[in-house]
């Protein structure tokens, strides 16, 4: 077993951590006795832990509701978790102390069907994880129950890798099954410049030639789109968006629509917005229903669907292109004793980067 001496304030074997401590209460920073790795286990100092939006309702889950997912109380919330290996268990080998690495957000088996064909982030595991019903990464250290979670870094800084591990990784993952559509001539529209859609707009440049046109209704996320390779914004979304959107392809439609907002008013967009064979990607939870029967509604021959998180795979893949300096990681750092107001900010959308928790702050 090794270890990573790390300076820390107070009580040595205690951690801070911002945690769901009672079922339909706030959470809280309170102090935690400090993890240590059993056999197998690796526990992470958290350099910096990303900011999610579906954080912000953990806290009003239904305790039935959490508990059939298997969600035990009281857990550390935060699932975007870069970082340092503090301390390996014993039996591990895929990681040393002091290594750089990021952690994959969505839990599973790994033995599986759905694991054995690279699909992992359908493992019926993920019901319960890191920040969902298990401790997560606002804190000073995560205990980390398998290597298979664990993806080393290189040279990229782990207090800016949080992000690719959910907004980036899920975002890969739709911008990669709409990928065969986006040929020469082709165009792709990104409903939502939150921050899921700054790396929908820097995938898309990054691994496809189409045209990307980015819809949102405030204008710094608009000008935020444009700062990442949008070729054209849309003021959006409202009854005229599909109108203008098709203006803007010949009436035709664009060949894959990303929804990352998923109200009822970017569904709707976005369907009408979507060609005939093309592809509409639902990948933002905002609750939206399509409230209309689905002849008529949806395009002829498209594919529709809709997924939960990224795959092991995806993460590796947003890594891999953000240490090649493909794909921009912009953050807003706060201090763990900052979480609350960082959630405030993040729910009034008045974050231009990605919302970070960095506990060494």
């Amino acid at each position: 077993m090794g270890t990573l001496t790390e300076p820390h304030e107070g009580d040595p074997r205690t951690v801070l951590a911002y945690r769901i401590v009672e079922w339909g209460h706030p959470p809280e920073l309170v102090e935690i006795e400090a993890p240590r790795p059993g056999p197998g286990e690796v526990v992470i100092c958290v350099a910096g832990n990303g900011l999610c939006h579906s954080d912000l309702g953990m806290a009003a889950v239904p305790q039935a509701y959490g508990e059939a997912l298997g969600w035990r109380v009281p857990f550390t919330l935060g699932h975007e978790v870069g970082g340092w290996v503090a301390e390996v268990g014993a039996d591990v080998t895929e990681v040393g102390v002091g290594d750089p690495v990021a952690l994959v957000s969505a839990s599973s088996c790994g033995r599986c069907p759905f694991c054995a064909a690279g699909h992992d982030n359908a493992c019926t595991d993920n019901g319960a994880g890191r920040g969902y019903g298990r401790d997560g990464g606002l804190a000073e250290l995560v205990l980390v129950d398998s290597a298979r979670a664990i993806v080393p870094l290189g040279a990229l800084d782990p207090h800016l890798a949080g992000p690719l591990t959910d907004a980036g990784a899920t975002t890969h993952h739709a911008v990669a099954r709409v990928l065969p559509r986006l040929g020469d001539g082709s165009t792709a529209v990104v409903l939502g410049v939150g921050g899921l859609g700054a790396f929908a707009i820097q995938l898309l440049r990054a691994l496809s030639p189409a045209r990307v046109i980015a819809v949102d209704p405030n204008p710094v996320r608009r000008a935020v789109a444009e700062s990442y390779g949008a070729t054209a914004t849309v003021d959006g979304v409202d009854e005229d968006t599909a109108h203008s959107l098709a203006a803007m392809t010949d009436g035709a439609g664009a060949e894959a629509v990303l929804d990352l907002v998923g109200t009822d008013a970017t569904i709707a967009a976005g369907l009408a917005s979507t060609r005939r064979l093309g592809a509409f990607a639902l990948v933002g939870a905002g609750g939206g229903t399509l409230r209309r029967p689905w002849w008529g509604a949806l395009p002829p021959g498209a594919e529709v669907f809709t997924f939960q998180g990224g795959s092991i795979a995806d993460v590796r893949a947003v890594v891999e292109l953000a240490e090649r300096g493909d794909l921009r990681v912009d953050v807003e750092p706060f201090g763990l004793r900052d979480v609350a107001t960082a959630y405030e900010r993040l729910s009034a959308g008045a974050l231009r980067g990605r919302a970070v928790v960095q506990p060494g702050r």
